[in-house]
């Protein structure tokens, strides 16, 4: 059986249960993916039916994270809904559901509890903080937790299309304060906030305090630019090389418009 992203992530975190970077990198891994929520009946407009499972005192809606592993566990044809991991928590959000994911269909599957759900709901909620400062030098970055590197690598994986590149550094301001720049370049015109919100999460579920990084956007003619191409460290954000077809938006597709729970 293939390992998925997910499996490995919650394969990690059991094994190292005191683990709170193991623990925060599961649940990123699952609010980024993509998941097949099971459902009751077919999707109607913008309202999902989950079918949902009564367990004892508890209720839990099923989710996978490939749609071959939940026509395994149904063994026949039933209707779903493809949606961010982040559209369905926010879905279920303060509704006493919890999310069974993976269930008997991968060795890595766990059973998440209502104030799980929640929980993360919550901390997707939670954006960055708007706060000017002028920046005095720029210099290579150093003492940076390799847990932060690598969520950054990841988490910018996933904004393709949103900017050309972005370079990490340490920063020294007018003010005489210290910290460490993101600074974006050849980014689209209003994708600022959803890559601020994109590493404010990395900066939370690699453990790091949120605040520890301040992020710029850049035009490549600015001097600053210049600068930060020297000291450094790029990551190269992935192209959209061809164009994208208008289709009819699918339920829970636009992050911000999480599909209704009927």
């Amino acid at each position: 059986m293939t390992q998925t992203p997910l499996d490995a992530a919650l394969s990690a975190m059991e094994a190292s249960p005191e683990d709170e970077t193991k623990r925060l990198r599961f649940y990123e891994r699952l609010a980024d993916g993509e998941l097949f929520l099971l459902l009751a009946h077919e999707a109607s407009g913008d309202s999902v039916d989950p079918e949902v499972f009564d367990l004892g005192d508890a209720r839990f809606v099923l989710v996978f994270d490939r749609e071959d592993r939940l026509s395994q566990f149904v063994g026949r044809a039933a209707p779903y809904a493809a949606l961010s991991g982040r559209a369905v928590v926010s879905m279920l959000a303060g509704q006493g559901i919890g999310l069974g994911v993976n269930l008997d269909v991968s060795p890595a599957s766990i059973l998440l509890p209502a104030e799980a759900v929640d929980w993360l709901a919550e901390t997707l909620t939670h954006g960055p903080a708007e706060e000017e400062a002028q920046l005095a030098e720029v210099l290579a970055p150093k003492g940076l937790p390799e847990a932060l590197l690598t969520a950054l690598d990841t988490k910018l994986a996933t904004a393709a299309g949103f900017a050309r590149c972005a370079w990490l550094a340490a920063a020294r301001y007018a003010d005489g304060t210290r910290g460490h720049v993101l600074a974006f370049a050849g980014h689209v015109p209003g994708a600022e906030s959803a890559l601020a919100r994109a590493v404010n999460e990395a900066l939370v579920f690699s453990g790091i305090e949120a605040g520890a990084l301040d992020v710029l956007f850049l035009r490549d003619s600015d001097e600053l630019a210049a600068r930060l191409a020297r000291v450094g460290l790029r990551f190269d954000l992935p192209q959209i090389t061809a164009p994208e077809r208008l289709e009819p938006v699918a339920p829970g597709s636009d992050p911000n418009r999480p599909p209704i729970l009927r």
